[in-house]
């Protein structure tokens, strides 16, 4: 089952200026051989049939990607509108600057079907492209956060993929996502 980065993905996991939130100490291209050539701990389905999800242990420093909120960091949640693409509209965002994050003892991978891809404009030469990564504690996915449920609901002109909200995995979210928040370095680190 040959897995593939997909552009989406290549620009968040591994951008053009390094930062300290994603995918450290290997290349683009590393990443792709790991995840050909290592067997995951453990695959979960995704949010719909088209999605699996890859459990392997973090052999890098990469930091989770998530903080819970507590009111000692409270002070230190910032807030935007931000688009993830030119194309997309922009939506509002949280997260932690100045927080300590641990190294991640999981990276659960998100794969999409190369049929979905195509659905959404995204041809890959492959049979699974990588949409995403979770850098995590726990061998676990954390909830999709609320508004990508919601752009996914929109559908694919939206930057979705088109499937519908599950009402009961919406509340999770929330409840998951009221508790924490992501996080990024502060500007200039």
């Amino acid at each position: 089952m040959p897995i593939v980065l997909t552009p989406f993905a290549r620009t968040r996991l591994f951008p053009r200026q390094p930062r300290g939130n994603t995918i450290q100490d290997c290349t683009p291209e590393q990443f792709e051989r790991f995840l050909n050539d290592e067997a995951p701990f453990r695959v979960l389905d995704g949010y719909a049939p088209f999605c699996k999800l890859h459990v392997h242990h973090n052999r890098t420093s990469t930091r989770c990607l998530t903080v819970p909120i507590t009111d000692a960091n409270r002070d230190r949640l910032r807030s935007a509108y931000e688009a993830r693409s030119p194309e997309e509209l922009p939506v509002l965002v949280r997260w932690f600057e100045g927080v300590e994050v641990p190294v991640a003892v999981w990276l659960i991978v998100i794969l999409y079907s190369r049929e979905q891809l195509a659905k959404e404009g995204a041809s890959i030469d492959a049979d699974w492209g990588v949409v995403g990564c979770l850098y995590t504690m726990e061998p676990e996915e954390i909830p999709m956060a609320p508004i990508t449920m919601m752009r996914n609901a929109l559908g694919v002109e939206e930057g979705g993929s088109g499937v519908p909200i599950d009402r009961a995995a919406y509340r999770r979210s929330v409840e998951f996502w009221e508790r924490n928040a992501n996080w990024r370095p502060r500007p200039g680190s």
